[in-house]
């Protein structure tokens, strides 16, 4: 008997051994990652600090102010668009019943599936001074080129507008998904009051939706002040163009990091006040008694008009720049099937794919340790993993650049004076300096589906594995991931189509002679070749209409 003892437990002893390792590994790996994501925005803070300030005054004396003022102008005008529309038709498709509502309330997402600049380059194509909207009224009205006034695309309001029609969807979204959760106890109560439909709705739904909503305005706003292809093709000077101009046209790294720093406290900010309307939203439940309010059925023009508002958005972000697009690359010169062009897509491919995959195997080490090891450690490491998803692509790109490239000219040049060997950019000059800069930009994405699935994953699941001799990286193997395989998937789509469209950190980190789909976009579109960017374009608008899909088939099972 004495002698069975020690035989039992040592087996036990040793799995446990194994498994505190296991969770140690675990942890390490999760704290890498949680500081590779720090990483950018400390070496942008140091760069600007160490910058000096005869540029910081000259930023102040002439181009700041300008930057400003256009960044504050864009995200005041996008807020106040995306809240008007994403409210309004999330409003109508919920609570009212019109014509074309069963396919509206799916269609309103699909604006989601364009980037802005290229949303820009169609519109530019038509509305510009050269398109053929302004040359048919010249042709009509026998008009000379001064005789007629004509809204100017390439202008902020342009640019805002743009950014209205793709980022809509995510006040959308949010919203109908807040009227859904709503009891609809409180909007009986306030009409049986007294108040009509329209009252009902501003005193009692719009406020119990604040938080969702507030969500989505934010969401939209970091995408706003993240963008550049569109403010760059329509020449406004934000904070996102003068970092690129800063580093590559005036080689002025000082300036970029401090420009950089500016635009990251301004992100930054926005996080905390998103994560604080996020954890408000949990106060504004249902209650213990939910009354489904059957939707209002419209009649005559009111009916009419609910249709035609819900429509418009979904025409001019979506239907008509699809067509004005196709249009375009039928009559431009770009081979999609020619070695070029292959070579596009195949760059584009790859720098997706492996961003995909090490964005994912980065989230699943931040939710794991999450889950494995609960305490203020690992929920510090998550916390700044998912900083990445408000700073903006350009402020990660500088961020990474400068220790890097510091990095790479000390080692170049030990190389050089003890061996005579010039080891060149090894960093800098790959494409796993930009792989890094995605993760950091998309890991938050990746991790919110990652967790989204593994609230599914009862605890228990975790004891039955622990007691049938499995370790923790046996239980992810074995448990985890094989239930997980939906979200996952869906992590590495979304990762997938958002780096296809990334296009300010592709310009500033991609290597010598590695363009992408976006990057050829750009250029041709730069180049006031807009038919040939249309090519490009609609390969990109093809990949990101794969996420909106599975968005608009959840919308659409959740359907009132």
């Amino acid at each position: 008997m004495s002698a069975s003892t020690p035989t039992a437990s040592t087996p036990t002893g040793s799995a446990q051994a194994r498994a505190r390792r296991e969770g140690r590994v675990v942890g390490s790996l999760a704290t890498l990652v949680a500081a590779v994501c720090l990483l950018p925005m400390l070496a942008v803070v140091l760069a600007a600090v160490t910058g000096g300030t005869d540029t910081v005054v000259h930023l102040l004396g002439t181009v700041l102010p300008g930057y400003a003022g256009a960044t504050l102008k864009l995200v005041v005008s996008v807020s106040l668009g995306t809240f008007v529309i994403g409210v309004g038709t999330a409003w109508l498709v919920t609570m009212t019943r019109f014509p074309g509502k069963r396919w509206l309330e799916v269609a309103l997402v699909l604006p989601l599936a364009f980037p802005a600049y290229v949303l820009a380059y169609a519109y530019t194509f038509v509305l510009d001074h050269p398109g053929i909207v302004q040359a048919t009224l010249r042709q009509v009205m026998g008009w000379g080129p001064r005789d007629y006034w004509f809204p100017e695309i390439r202008s902020e309001g342009g640019a805002a507008l743009m950014l209205i029609l793709v980022l809509y969807p995510y006040v959308y979204l949010l919203a109908r998904a807040a009227f859904l959760q709503q009891s609809g106890a409180a909007f009986v109560a306030a009409r049986t009051l007294g108040r009509s439909h329209l009252g009902a709705f501003w005193s009692v739904s719009l406020p119990m939706a604040r938080p969702a909503i507030a969500g989505g305005v934010l969401l939209a706003v970091m995408e706003t002040i993240a963008d550049y292809g569109t403010v760059a093709h329509f020449g406004v000077p934000t904070f996102a163009t003068g970092i690129y101009t800063s580093w590559f046209s005036l080689a002025d790294r000082a300036g970029a990091a401090q420009l950089a720093l500016c635009l990251l406290s301004f992100a930054l900010l926005l996080a905390v006040l998103e994560r604080q309307t996020r954890g408000a939203a949990r106060y504004h439940g249902a209650g213990k008694r939910h009354v489904s309010l059957p939707p209002e059925q419209l009649k005559g023009w009111r009916a009419w008009a609910a249709s035609i508002i819900c429509a418009l958005p979904v025409l001019l972000g979506f239907v008509l720049p699809v067509i004005i697009l196709l249009a375009m690359g039928i009559g431009s010169d770009q081979d999609l099937l020619s070695r070029r062009y292959t070579g596009f897509i195949r760059n584009s491919l790859i720098l997706a794919s492996v961003s995909a995959v090490v964005t994912l195997a980065a989230a699943i080490c931040i939710g794991f340790n999450l889950r494995l090891r609960p305490g203020k450690r690992s929920f510090a490491t998550a916390y700044a993993a998912r900083l990445g998803y408000a700073v903006p692509g350009g402020v990660i790109a500088v961020g990474l650049l400068v220790p890097f490239a510091a990095f790479d000219n000390v080692l170049d040049a030990f190389m050089r004076a003890r061996f005579d060997i010039s080891t060149g950019l090894l960093v800098t000059g790959s494409i796993w300096l930009m792989v890094a800069a995605f993760m950091v930009r998309f890991l938050a994405a990746a991790l919110g589906a990652y967790e989204g699935g593994q609230s599914t994953v009862h605890a228990n699941m975790d004891a039955a594995a622990r007691s049938l001799g499995q370790t923790p990286w046996g239980t992810l193997r074995r448990v985890h991931l094989p239930i997980l395989t939906p979200s996952l998937l869906t992590a590495l789509l979304i990762v997938f189509v958002d780096v296809m469209k990334e296009l300010p950190a592709t310009l500033i980190l991609r290597p010598f002679n590695f363009d992408t789909l976006a990057v050829q976009a750009h250029r041709l579109a730069s180049d006031e070749r807009l038919e040939g960017a249309a090519v490009p374009s609609l390969v990109i608008l093809a990949v990101g209409l794969l996420p909106v899909i599975l968005i608009c088939r959840q919308v659409g099972r959740r359907r009132s």
